[in-house]
């Protein structure tokens, strides 16, 4: 999912987006440990898709605080 996207949800679709994420990144991580992961690749898609949310996240706490001032 591309940031613009991300920025375009509201915070607890974030939250949402980002649980999701993470838990297919343990799933994976098991998969893995047990010989079974078949796509390694999503591993890197998963952890920069965590990443871009946490940092949309962050970006709108900073946006709503500034705000507030």
């Amino acid at each position: 999912m591309k940031a613009q996207d991300l920025k375009d949800l509201s915070k607890e679709e974030l939250q949402k987006k980002e649980r999701e994420s993470r838990e297919e990144l343990f799933k994976l991580r098991v998969q893995k440990s047990i010989g079974q992961a078949k796509n390694t690749a999503r591993f890197k898609i998963l952890r920069r898709e965590v990443a871009r949310i946490l940092t949309v996240r962050r970006e709108q706490e900073l946006k709503g605080s500034a705000v507030g001032k």
